[in-house]
Protein backbone atom coordinates (compact mmCIF):
# COMPACT_ATOMS: atom_id res chain seq x y z
CA UNK A 1 0.00 0.00 0.00
CA UNK A 2 1.22 3.28 -0.83
CA UNK A 3 1.92 5.79 2.08
CA UNK A 4 2.12 8.91 -0.38
CA UNK A 5 -0.43 11.62 0.56
CA UNK A 6 -0.04 14.22 -2.15
CA UNK A 7 0.59 13.74 -6.34
CA UNK A 8 2.78 11.54 -7.56
CA UNK A 9 4.77 14.47 -9.19
CA UNK A 10 4.91 16.56 -6.18
CA UNK A 11 6.03 13.62 -4.15
CA UNK A 12 8.83 12.66 -6.02
CA UNK A 13 10.14 16.00 -7.81
CA UNK A 14 9.06 18.42 -4.50
CA UNK A 15 12.35 20.67 -5.53
CA UNK A 16 11.18 21.29 -9.16
CA UNK A 17 7.44 21.99 -8.22
CA UNK A 18 8.86 24.38 -5.29
CA UNK A 19 11.00 26.19 -8.38
CA UNK A 20 8.25 26.65 -10.71
CA UNK A 21 5.23 27.47 -7.96
CA UNK A 22 8.42 29.71 -6.49
CA UNK A 23 8.73 31.20 -10.19
CA UNK A 24 5.20 31.66 -10.80
CA UNK A 25 4.58 33.55 -7.91
CA UNK A 26 7.36 36.29 -8.27
CA UNK A 27 6.55 37.01 -11.78
CA UNK A 28 2.92 37.71 -10.36
CA UNK A 29 4.13 40.00 -7.24
CA UNK A 30 6.66 41.70 -9.63
CA UNK A 31 4.19 42.16 -12.52
CA UNK A 32 1.61 43.20 -10.43
CA UNK A 33 4.08 46.11 -9.21
CA UNK A 34 5.68 46.69 -11.78
CA UNK A 35 3.91 45.77 -15.28
CA UNK A 36 0.30 47.49 -16.62
CA UNK A 37 -2.18 46.27 -14.33
CA UNK A 38 -4.98 46.64 -16.25
CA UNK A 39 -6.48 43.01 -14.83
CA UNK A 40 -7.02 44.70 -11.56
CA UNK A 41 -10.50 46.49 -10.36
CA UNK A 42 -9.41 50.17 -9.80
CA UNK A 43 -9.95 50.34 -6.19
CA UNK A 44 -9.85 53.91 -3.74
CA UNK A 45 -7.38 55.06 -1.48
CA UNK A 46 -10.40 54.44 1.55
CA UNK A 47 -10.46 51.01 -0.09
CA UNK A 48 -6.71 50.80 0.03
CA UNK A 49 -7.01 51.74 3.73
CA UNK A 50 -9.47 48.80 4.02
CA UNK A 51 -6.88 46.23 2.27
CA UNK A 52 -4.30 47.16 4.38
CA UNK A 53 -6.10 46.38 7.38
CA UNK A 54 -7.23 43.20 6.29
CA UNK A 55 -3.93 42.28 5.41
CA UNK A 56 -2.64 43.00 9.54
CA UNK A 57 -5.07 41.12 10.98
CA UNK A 58 -4.40 38.43 8.51
CA UNK A 59 -0.39 38.24 8.98
CA UNK A 60 -1.40 38.81 12.63
CA UNK A 61 -3.13 35.65 12.44
CA UNK A 62 -0.59 33.74 10.28
CA UNK A 63 2.20 34.81 13.41
CA UNK A 64 -0.44 33.09 15.91
CA UNK A 65 -0.47 30.11 13.70
CA UNK A 66 3.32 29.78 13.11
CA UNK A 67 4.01 30.05 16.53
CA UNK A 68 1.42 27.41 17.69
CA UNK A 69 2.50 25.10 14.63
CA UNK A 70 6.22 25.66 15.73
CA UNK A 71 5.26 24.76 19.76
CA UNK A 72 3.23 21.77 18.74
CA UNK A 73 5.96 19.90 16.82
CA UNK A 74 8.36 20.71 19.43
CA UNK A 75 6.15 19.03 21.72
CA UNK A 76 5.54 16.48 18.71
CA UNK A 77 1.67 16.91 18.32
CA UNK A 78 2.44 16.37 14.61
CA UNK A 79 -1.11 16.53 14.12
CA UNK A 80 -1.82 19.74 15.45
CA UNK A 81 1.17 21.03 14.13
CA UNK A 82 -0.01 19.85 10.51
CA UNK A 83 -3.62 22.19 11.08
CA UNK A 84 -1.55 25.25 12.30
CA UNK A 85 1.07 25.17 9.57
CA UNK A 86 -2.00 24.42 6.95
CA UNK A 87 -3.33 27.32 8.21
CA UNK A 88 -0.82 29.43 8.29
CA UNK A 89 -0.28 28.85 4.35
CA UNK A 90 -3.81 29.13 3.76
CA UNK A 91 -3.69 32.51 5.28
CA UNK A 92 -0.98 33.70 3.41
CA UNK A 93 -2.38 32.94 0.68
CA UNK A 94 -5.55 35.23 1.08
CA UNK A 95 -3.24 38.05 2.25
CA UNK A 96 -1.81 37.36 -1.44
CA UNK A 97 -5.01 37.85 -2.53
CA UNK A 98 -6.00 41.31 -0.94
CA UNK A 99 -1.90 42.01 -1.58
CA UNK A 100 -2.39 41.86 -4.87
CA UNK A 101 -5.63 43.78 -5.33
CA UNK A 102 -4.70 46.79 -3.04
CA UNK A 103 -1.65 47.05 -4.81
CA UNK A 104 -2.20 46.33 -8.60
CA UNK A 105 -5.83 48.15 -8.35
CA UNK A 106 -4.90 51.02 -5.90
CA UNK A 107 -1.56 51.78 -4.69
CA UNK A 108 0.46 52.54 -1.37
CA UNK A 109 1.01 54.95 1.28
CA UNK A 110 4.00 56.44 1.74
CA UNK A 111 6.22 58.04 4.77
CA UNK A 112 7.01 61.70 3.59
CA UNK A 113 10.47 62.43 3.93
CA UNK A 114 11.38 64.41 6.88
CA UNK A 115 8.88 62.60 8.84
CA UNK A 116 10.12 61.77 12.79
CA UNK A 117 11.61 57.77 12.57
CA UNK A 118 11.14 57.51 8.96
CA UNK A 119 14.99 55.93 8.27
CA UNK A 120 13.66 53.19 11.02
CA UNK A 121 10.15 52.66 9.41
CA UNK A 122 11.97 52.12 6.07
CA UNK A 123 14.46 49.79 7.13
CA UNK A 124 11.93 47.91 9.05
CA UNK A 125 9.99 47.69 5.58
CA UNK A 126 13.32 46.93 3.99
CA UNK A 127 13.79 43.95 5.99
CA UNK A 128 9.87 42.52 5.61
CA UNK A 129 10.24 42.34 2.27
CA UNK A 130 14.00 40.96 1.81
CA UNK A 131 12.53 38.39 4.05
CA UNK A 132 9.12 38.00 2.50
CA UNK A 133 10.89 37.32 -0.68
CA UNK A 134 13.10 34.80 0.56
CA UNK A 135 10.98 32.67 2.32
CA UNK A 136 8.88 31.76 -0.11
CA UNK A 137 10.55 28.90 -1.82
CA UNK A 138 11.48 27.83 1.77
CA UNK A 139 8.12 27.77 2.81
CA UNK A 140 6.61 25.65 -0.56
CA UNK A 141 8.93 23.55 0.30
CA UNK A 142 8.03 22.16 3.76
CA UNK A 143 4.48 22.55 2.66
CA UNK A 144 5.10 20.17 -0.43
CA UNK A 145 6.81 17.86 1.71
CA UNK A 146 4.44 17.73 4.31
CA UNK A 147 1.61 17.63 2.62
CA UNK A 148 3.24 14.34 0.23
CA UNK A 149 4.83 12.50 3.16
CA UNK A 150 3.53 11.17 6.19
CA UNK A 151 5.03 11.77 9.32
CA UNK A 152 7.35 9.30 9.74
CA UNK A 153 8.43 9.42 6.07
CA UNK A 154 9.45 13.22 6.49
CA UNK A 155 11.88 12.23 9.02
CA UNK A 156 14.01 11.46 5.96
CA UNK A 157 13.69 14.19 4.13
CA UNK A 158 14.63 17.94 4.87
CA UNK A 159 11.31 19.27 6.16
CA UNK A 160 12.22 19.51 9.77
CA UNK A 161 15.35 21.64 8.95
CA UNK A 162 13.79 23.69 6.05
CA UNK A 163 10.68 23.97 8.14
CA UNK A 164 12.85 25.46 11.09
CA UNK A 165 14.50 28.47 8.51
CA UNK A 166 11.26 28.68 6.71
CA UNK A 167 8.94 29.60 10.30
CA UNK A 168 11.95 31.83 11.55
CA UNK A 169 12.21 33.86 8.18
CA UNK A 170 8.42 34.34 7.86
CA UNK A 171 7.98 35.18 11.31
CA UNK A 172 10.58 37.70 11.62
CA UNK A 173 8.98 39.48 8.11
CA UNK A 174 5.60 38.87 9.19
CA UNK A 175 6.32 40.70 13.01
CA UNK A 176 8.22 43.56 10.75
CA UNK A 177 4.92 43.93 8.59
CA UNK A 178 2.55 44.03 11.34
CA UNK A 179 4.95 46.70 13.43
CA UNK A 180 5.74 48.52 10.16
CA UNK A 181 1.63 48.69 9.29
CA UNK A 182 1.28 50.05 12.96
CA UNK A 183 3.50 52.58 12.48
CA UNK A 184 1.90 53.90 9.28
CA UNK A 185 -1.73 53.66 11.29
CA UNK A 186 -1.00 54.67 14.74
CA UNK A 187 2.20 57.24 14.61
CA UNK A 188 2.05 59.37 11.70
CA UNK A 189 -0.11 61.75 10.94
CA UNK A 190 -2.26 62.14 7.93
CA UNK A 191 0.77 65.24 6.81
CA UNK A 192 3.72 62.59 7.26
CA UNK A 193 1.42 60.18 4.82
CA UNK A 194 1.38 60.42 0.73
CA UNK A 195 -0.80 58.09 -1.44
CA UNK A 196 1.01 56.80 -4.72
CA UNK A 197 -1.26 54.75 -6.71
CA UNK A 198 0.63 52.47 -8.50
CA UNK A 199 4.40 52.65 -8.35
CA UNK A 200 5.11 55.86 -10.01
Amino acid sequence: MSTARGPAFAREHPRILTAVLTVIGYVVVIGTLYGDAWIYPTISESTVGLFAHIIAVINSATVVCLAAGWYWIRNDEVEKHRKAMSAAFSLILLFLVFYLLKTGGGGRKEIVAGAPLRSLYLGMLAVHIILSVLAVPLVLYAITLGVTHTPAELRETAHAKVGRIAVSTWLVSLVLGVVAYLMLTFYYGPEQIEFVRGMA
